[in-house]
């Protein structure tokens, strides 16, 4: 089975950087006059420090407010007017369609004998979901998401084919929200059948063994107004039988006790048990079980408190085996029969060197995929726990999948690298071999790609790694950008980017770093990274790019730093912490307030890394690092063009506008700080492809303009 996914909360080259830009990055342009914000009265008292808030008004929804999407407007009219005259917009504009123009794929997932599996000939703004009725069958279409849009903005999300095949259960997301309409589908004649489910959010699909329905997690329907700022309570799990209409739908397990949980749902492959997972919006869960053939669908509580991760990765008969990191921060596999009157957790496969992070049961054997040193080794195990082998993947870089059945020995699994593009693999555990399925042909000599790992120091000596990518030619310092994010227990693993490649095979150098906060080396790195630890992220990327200069990998004001999200707010901290080291900023949907993010949508889910603002000692550590609150008027900042989306539902886009207007209002130099603010678009996921270019274009072009990188057309 699959853990139940929870949060929804990765040719010929230019001539060498030699070549001088005919524009050096120091030479300032005319100043900028950026639109008048309005700045309002309102100052607070927390725990006796006075917090002003000057532009709390920019809070407000564009869908509600004129005020706010007349700002957003005028924003977006002068940043458009200095993007057009960045001489590289347009070569990269022009690379970056013709890079992202190769047919790729997604790993098959298999039902009744049938595989359902992604697709995207090449510029399709979204991926087009087939079915084979063989492995090496031919594809025909059951989903074109294109096709329900003129703007291509709204997305296939969520799917789940029935056991038989015959059904596919999908969510419909428009114009990128984490909301889910979700619909049903008959695989054999397309028709979409009556069902529909309204309000689904951060849930997975999973079918009952018998096809009469399935599982999803929803909120209450909002109040009007509020579903795309408010945060909700009283998420729950529901059965939807099909043919009948939503309100018919059986609650199977809710938390009325702790209505801000969010709540998750997975059944086991005999389709015996339902897995449920309640989570403060963290990692971290508790755990219990349903017996779906009991007529009264009583929960039974397995583990308690939300101190630990727990995930099922399958079960024979009343035997479970359970991953978890208790005891183990680097996580370890465990055994639990719950036909036991008190069911008793057993260690299977101990915790080691290596992070586990994934394991499955297909096949008969524990297919266990660990991290060392941020990159992928998979191993077998037999269902007692012996070792069996490895599974050889083709190369350093990261393997994802080996979802199936707990009987079937058909898996498939992607791999890809920062110069590997994610290649589908088929692999049958019986016989521990794999086999292509789909190869991508890309328009760029990847061969002409150099990746390496390096490891630096942080200010506390803590070693960190990097993945460095440049191309083969350049050996000296050159435009540099560098990436992290820091948070949540995410690792940052090597992968294939069109996007970055653009900028790499200009002869800049993409460095990813692999700082604290994330699970690179476990909970103790995670736990190293948040909460009163959450300097140590910064830190970790602050020395990050002081090595990178003093290595002679980044030129003397070559250095671009990016981020999103939770990434967003590691680039607005370390600018106002260290201006100076950088030429250029790129915060994507950062969380840029950090005394309110909890006050909208989701942002209640992120104070197990964050901290509460309502708690001193939490307010404290928060205040001193708040992007909005500590710009050094009086320093000179580097160029930033910070980015978002009018719609954004999981960071809202107040976070952007408030931090971009305190900018804008601050004494903080002659380069621009700038904002772009698209519409129809939410937090990422869905984004379609032509915005993807245009968004990545204005970035690299901005990026270059400050860095001092020459961008030349690629013959």
């Amino acid at each position: 089975m699959r853990r139940a996914s929870l949060i929804a909360l990765p040719l010929l080259f230019a001539a060498p950087f030699a070549n001088a830009n005919p524009e050096s990055p120091t030479t300032m342009p005319a100043p900028i006059t950026y639109p008048e914000t309005k700045r309002g009265d309102v100052v607070e008292d927390q725990f006796g420090t006075k917090v002003a808030d000057p532009y709390r008004w920019l809070e407000d929804d564009v869908r509600n407010n004129p005020e706010v999407a007349a700002w957003v407007a005028a924003q977006n009219k002068v940043t458009d007017a200095y993007l057009a005259t960045l001489p590289g917009r347009d070569v990269f504009r022009s690379r970056l369609k013709a890079l992202f123009d190769y047919e790729r794929f997604g790993a098959p997932y298999k039902k009744g004998g049938r595989y359902f599996y992604f697709r995207n000939s090449g510029l399709q703004n979204q991926a087009v979901l087939y079915v084979r009725d063989s492995v090496n069958g031919e594809g025909r279409v059951l989903i074109d998401p294109n096709t329900w849009a003129k703007d291509g903005a709204t997305a296939l999300a969520e799917w789940s084919p029935s056991e038989d095949g015959t059904r596919l259960a999908y969510g419909v997301q428009d114009g990128g929200t984490d909301w889910r309409t979700v619909r049903v589908l008959d695989v054999n004649t397309g028709a979409v059948l009556a069902d529909e489910i309204k309000w689904a959010k951060f849930t997975g699909i999973s079918w009952a063994k018998d096809g009469s329905g399935f599982f999803y997690a929803r909120f209450p329907e909002p109040k009007e107004g509020t579903a795309f700022q408010a945060g909700a309570d009283n998420h729950a799990v529901y059965f939807h039988k099909l043919g009948t209409p939503q309100s018919a739908d059986r609650l199977l397990y809710s938390t009325p006790e702790n209505p801000k949980l969010l709540n998750g749902v997975g059944i086991t492959d005999d389709g015996r048990y339902a897995v449920l997972y309640s989570t403060p919006g963290s990692s971290t869960s508790d755990l219990s079980v349903i017996d779906l053939k009991s007529a009264d669908w009583k929960p039974r509580k397995l583990v308690t408190g939300f101190d630990h991760e727990w995930g099922v990765v399958g079960n024979v008969g009343t035997k479970f085996f359970i991953s978890t990191n208790k005891d183990a921060a680097r996580s370890k596999l465990m055994t639990l029969d719950i036909a036991a009157a008190t069911p008793t957790m057993t260690d299977l496969i101990p915790e080691g060197e290596a992070v586990l992070n994934s394991a499955s049961l297909v096949g008969g054997r524990l297919i266990l995929s660990y991290l060392v040193d941020a990159k992928t080794e998979v191993r077998r195990y037999t269902l007692d726990g012996k070792a069996d082998g490895t599974v050889k993947l083709p190369g350093i870089g990261t393997a994802g999948g080996f979802g199936g059945d707990a009987k079937d020995s058909e898996t498939f699994f992607t791999f890809t690298s920062f110069n590997a593009p994610s290649t589908v693999y088929r692999y049958d555990v019986a016989t521990n071999t794999a086999s292509v399925w789909a190869a991508p042909k890309v328009a760029i000599d990847l061969s002409n790609i150099v990746v390496e790992q390096k490891f630096y120091a942080s200010k506390d000596g803590t070693k960190v790694p990097m993945f460095i990518v440049r191309r083969k030619d350049v050996t000296g310092p050159a435009p540099t950008l560098l990436y992290a994010y820091g948070g949540f227990n995410v690792t940052q693993l090597p992968s294939f980017s069109t996007s970055r490649l653009a900028w790499v095979e200009q002869g800049g150098v993409f460095v990813l770093a692999n700082i604290r906060g994330g699970g690179e080396y476990g909970k103790a790195w995670h736990d190293g990274g948040r909460l009163l630890n959450k300097q140590n992220v910064f830190d970790d990327f602050i020395a990050a790019g002081e090595y990178l200069k003093a290595q002679g990998i980044t030129s003397k004001d070559g250095l671009a730093i990016q981020g999103g999200s939770n990434g967003g707010l590691l680039v607005g901290a370390v600018v106002n912490q260290r201006p100076d080291l950088f030429a250029a900023g790129l915060p994507a949907v950062g969380v840029m307030d950090m005394l309110r993010f909890d006050k909208f949508t989701a942002g209640r889910y992120w104070t197990n890394d964050y901290g509460v603002p309502a708690k001193e000692a939490d307010f404290k550590n928060l205040y001193k690092y708040s992007p909005y609150h500590n710009i050094q008027a009086g320093k000179t900042y580097p160029a930033i063009l910070a980015t978002t989306a009018d719609t954004d539902d999981r960071v809202v886009p107040g976070h952007t506008f408030k931090y971009t207007a305190a900018l804008q209002a601050a004494d903080v130099g002659p380069k621009p700080h700038l904002v772009r603010i698209e519409t129809r678009a939410g937090h990422g996921s869905g984004k379609p492809t032509d915005k993807i270019i245009e968004e990545t274009a204005d970035l690299w072009a901005f990026a270059a303009k400050w860095t001092g990188l020459a961008v030349t057309p690629v013959k």
